[in-house]
This record gives C-alpha cells, sequence and structure tokens, in this order.
C-alpha cells in the first residue's frame, strides 16, 4: 500500500492560528456578531506557546456555536476565510506539498477544525482530502453532536487510522507533520514523522528521537530560538552591531539594491575569514537573512558544521567527488523559491599569493547557474579592508586595533544583467560587477611588499617561487 503526507494547520501550515481568520469572516457574513471574550489574547498566546489544554477545552464547545444552525450557514464565511487562509500559507510548506504529490502521496489535512469550516481552504491548496473535527447533521441542521472522534491527540490518530483504512493507506510508508506535543500519536504512528515549528516540548521529543525540524518559513535545516521564532542568523545579526566590533570601523554602502523581498543571488569576493562577520553587519543594516554557500571542510568538522547548518549554510563540494551528496544548487534553489536570499562568493576560497593582488577576479560558475535555473536577480557586492582585521596568516582576528581601527568596506551595486546563454561568459559578467565596486586602489595592478604578500599565505610564509613578486623580495 502507497503512503500518503498528513498535515496539520494550525502553527504549521499557517504560521499561526487560523481562528481569527475564521472567527472574522464568521462576523462579516453575519453568522456570528461578536468575538470571544479574550480572543485576541488566547490566539495570542497560541501564537506563541501552541496548544494547551485550555484551548483545546475551549476548541471543544464548537458543537455550542454550530447546535440548531442550517448545515450551509457556514458556507460563505468558510469561503471568506479560506482566500484570507490560503494567503498565509508559508512558502517552504507549498513547495514540500508539491513534492509529496510529484511523489504520487495524497496530501491530507488532518486538523481539529471543524471540517465544514476549513475545506474550501484545502481546495484552494489543491489538497486531496480533509480530515477535520465533524458535527452532526439531522434534517438540514446541525445537533451540537460529533459525528465521529474530535481529531485531536489519539482522536486525531484514529480519524487519520480510519482515512487510512478507508484509502489502502499505510501509515508506516506515511509523513505526518505537525508543532504539538499533542499530536505525537500521529507522528509516533508514521514512518516520515515531521516537527514543524515545534512547541517546547515536541522540539525536546523531536530532538531526542532524530526527528527532522522544519520551519516552512525558512530553508530545512535552519533553526529558529524556540517561542520567540527569531532564526539563529537573526539573533547573530543582532549582536553584530558595529559598536560591538570596535576593532573595525564598518562603512556600508548601495544596501537599497538588495530587494526587500523575493529570491534574491547575492554575490561577492573572498578577502578574509572576517568576511562573515563584515557580512552579519552589513544584512543587519539591509533587513534580510539569507543562505550562503560554505566549502564542505567546514560543514565536516564536528559541531561546527552543525552550527554553519544552523546559521543557513549550504554544504559545497569544491572537488565534486562527494557523490552521496546532492548538488548544493539544488537546496540553493530550493531557497530561492520559496523567497530566500542565497550568499555565493564565486571565488571559493580567499585567493592566496600574487591572485590575492590580481585586480581581475576569477570565479567558478555556480553563481551563473544558480542564476539560469532561477532566473533570480543578480546583486554584486565587494568587501575591502576585512584582510586588515584578520588576515589568512592569523589564527584570530587582530581585536586589540582599538585606537586606529581599520576600516572595513561593504559596497552593493545594482543586479548584474545576464543573458543566460553561457555560464562562462555569465561569470565573467558577474566577477566584472564585483570588481567594479572595489576602491580605485584594489582595481589596479599593485606588488605588495614580503610582509603584505605573507599575509595571504594560512601559514604567514612566502614560498621560494612567489618571493620575487614581493617589491623587496
Amino acid at each position: 500500500m502507497p503512503g500518503a503526507a498528513f498535515f496539520d494547520l494550525d502553527r504549521t501550515l499557517l504560521r499561526r492560528a487560523s481562528g481569527p481568520a475564521l472567527s472574522e469572516a464568521m462576523r462579516e457574513t453575519g453568522v456570528t456578531s461578536a468575538a470571544l471574550p479574550l480572543e485576541r489574547a488566547i490566539f495570542g498566546y497560541f501564537d506563541l506557546f501552541g496548544e494547551t489544554l485550555g484551548s483545546i477545552a475551549l476548541a471543544r464547545q464548537g458543537g455550542l456555536l454550530v447546535r440548531g444552525r442550517a448545515a450551509d450557514a457556514f458556507d460563505e464565511a468558510a469561503e471568506v476565510a479560506a482566500d484570507r487562509l490560503a494567503e498565509r500559507v508559508e512558502p517552504f510548506a507549498r513547495l514540500l506539498l508539491d513534492e509529496h504529490r510529484r511523489a504520487g502521496r495524497p496530501v491530507v489535512l488532518a486538523t481539529t477544525t471543524p471540517e465544514h469550516l476549513i475545506r474550501p481552504f484545502a481546495r484552494r491548496l489543491g489538497l486531496d482530502d480533509v480530515i477535520g473535527t465533524r458535527f452532526e447533521v439531522r434534517d438540514g441542521r446541525f445537533t451540537g453532536a460529533l459525528d465521529g472522534p474530535f481529531v485531536w491527540s489519539r482522536g486525531k490518530l484514529a480519524a487519520v487510522r480510519a482515512w487510512a483504512d478507508e484509502h489502502d493507506v499505510d501509515l508506516a510508508d506515511s509523513y505526518a507533520y505537525s508543532d504539538s506535543v499533542y499530536d505525537l500519536p500521529l507522528l509516533h504512528a508514521v514512518g516520515e514523522p515531521g516537527a514543524v515549528n515545534p512547541d517546547p516540548r515536541l522540539l525536546g521529543v523531536a530532538i531526542a528521537r532524530r526527528w527532522p525540524v522544519l520551519h516552512f518559513d525558512t530553508s530545512p535545516g535552519v533553526v529558529k530560538v524556540p517561542v520567540v521564532g527569531l532564526e539563529v542568523q537573526q539573533v547573530a545579526m543582532a549582536v553584530a552591531r558595529p559598536e560591538l566590533i570596535p576593532y573595525a570601523r564598518f562603512e556600508v554602502e548601495g544596501v537599497e539594491h538588495l530587494p526587500q523581498t523575493g529570491g534574491t543571488i547575492l554575490v561577492g569576493n573572498h578577502r578574509s575569514y572576517f568576511d562573515f562577520t563584515t557580512m552579519l553587519v552589513a544584512m543587519r543594516q539591509a533587513g534580510r537573512t539569507g543562505r550562503f554557500l560554505g566549502k564542505k571542510e567546514i560543514f565536516d568538522v564536528p559541531v561546527l558544521g552543525q552550527v554553519m547548518t544552523a546559521l543557513g549554510g549550504i554544504r559545497v563540494d569544491r572537488q565534486g567527488d562527494d557523490d552521496e551528496r546532492d548538488d548544493p544548487l539544488v537546496p540553493a534553489a530550493r531557497a530561492i523559491a520559496g523567497g530566500e536570499l542565497v550568499a555565493i562568493l564565486p571565488e571559493g576560497t580567499i585567493p592566496r599569493g600574487p591572485d590575492f593582488f590580481d585586480p581581475v577576479l576569477r570565479g567558478k560558475p555556480g553563481a551563473a547557474r544558480l542564476a539560469a535555473l532561477t532566473r533570480a536577480p543578480v546583486v554584486p557586492f565587494a568587501l575591502s579592508g576585512t584582510e586588515q582585521v584578520w588576515p589568512r596568516s592569523a589564527r584570530l582576528p587582530d581585536v586589540l586595533a582599538l585606537r586606529r581601527p581599520p576600516t572595513v568596506r561593504v559596497r552593493f551595486g545594482p543586479p548584474v544583467e545576464l543573458k543566460h546563454r553561457s555560464e562562462a561568459r555569465d561569470t565573467d559578467r558577474i566577477m566584472a560587477a564585483i570588481a567594479d565596486l572595489l576602491p580605485d586602489e584594489l582595481r589596479e595592478p599593485r606588488r605588495p611588499t614580503l610582509a603584505e604578500l605573507a599575509r595571504t599565505y594560512p601559514d604567514g610564509v612566502v614560498p621560494d617561487e612567489d618571493r620575487a613578486f614581493a617589491v623587496d623580495g
């Protein structure tokens, strides 16, 4: 038997509760005349902390609202709410729905929300079916009694099992996604459980059982701080304030060239280990988080690799011999499809020796390939001065340069016009756009001193064959 994919609604497909939209639609269509007492506070608490026994006790009173009403009394309100709720479905939720459809799995909404209120929403999303709480209808009117289980916790599992038996679906081959610890019976019953925007207790279970922890407003693998809902990268950006980094002076220009929303490719040069910190400062000003491609050697380091993934990193095998890993452009393209920004340093590594001083930048074709694949705008940026704070020859940045900190510059430019016909030529266009943003002194050929040349090597030692490049070599 094939499997299916079961999705919870509130705080899963939707980041917040569906209740406010449903309640508002019912008032607008005359089904109800006023909001429930403390409605805003109840839903606000739910949005932050998830389901509680109190919120479920309130949901159980739904029979009182429908009792005696015509079976079609809520249809108009359900249609009005469906349009509003469909707009709130998270981008990566839509991508995951599409993945399950392509795999041939039925996609089913499994929610405590009354079925008569939420079925139009499911139709808007093209879902295959709805498993929701149903109320008995007799002589064309709701009696207020349940028609089947109350679809919550073990009741949800019972309803899903009944649906699976009816449709010849094997739960062991199925997927289920929820935010709530109360959905553990269902999550335990399927072969592929997923914790989405999990409440604190479900997060603990998911970590212990190594279940995927997802957030449908961001790429898979990106970690968020529970309750507050901030990405780890957002926390890092909050700390990356210029006044908290007194050993460098930052100048950021051209942030207006970065789109505020939508998939975007950000491309720049690579000069120092301090580049990442500098970009956190710059992106804080731009007001956007982003995903970034990084070499596999960093991601393969225990703990550090997990931290890089949590921050939004995408692992890149520069040698191309890591067969068990996906092409890094696949998750990068997925991030862009979800409306995220993806940063790439086309040089792939910090240039060393004479190459560091070459005004002609040379890049790999990954950024051009990604642009051709996604047709996202490609915004260039140029870094300079980061090598003065943390040269390649140093193990740590120079945090003692407090009296005369070096100036670090980030300059963004307008999107690069690409032709999407030749990766090589588009790569040249990208690298030229980055170089054009560099300060004048870095766009001219220059021979460094031996000391300057040494700072570009990991061990600080200039190979004999490169010494002649220095003016004093």
